[in-house]
């Protein structure tokens, strides 16, 4: 199991530094990143949380996971590394015709 979380569900009213708050209650936070929309700066309404230890990780998400943050039932699990080989980009192929 890893000790970094993935956090969803989060209210956009939630910003780095509450995140942090409210999972340092289940260990010591490594790191907690709520991620913002490149143009508005606003919420996308998701974020990750490093935990120093992957007990701590566990215990964070039992004890966070379906819990209500403002109104929202937030999820908790291990973060999964990204799938797919990624996209955007420029890639040619050859002419069109």
């Amino acid at each position: 199991m890893s000790s970094k979380l993935y956090v969803g569900n989060l209210p956009y009213s939630v910003n780095d530094d509450s995140l942090r708050h409210n999972f340092s209650e289940f260990g010591n936070v490594a790191s907690a990143k709520v991620m913002t929309d490149r143009d508005s700066g606003r919420s996308k309404g998701f974020g990750f949380v490093e935990m120093a230890s992957e007990a701590e990780a566990q215990a964070a998400i039992n004890g966070l996971n379906g819990q209500s943050v403002d109104g929202r039932q937030i999820v908790v699990n291990v973060s999964r590394p990204k799938e797919g080989g990624g996209g955007g980009g420029y890639r040619s192929n050859g002419p069109r015709y």
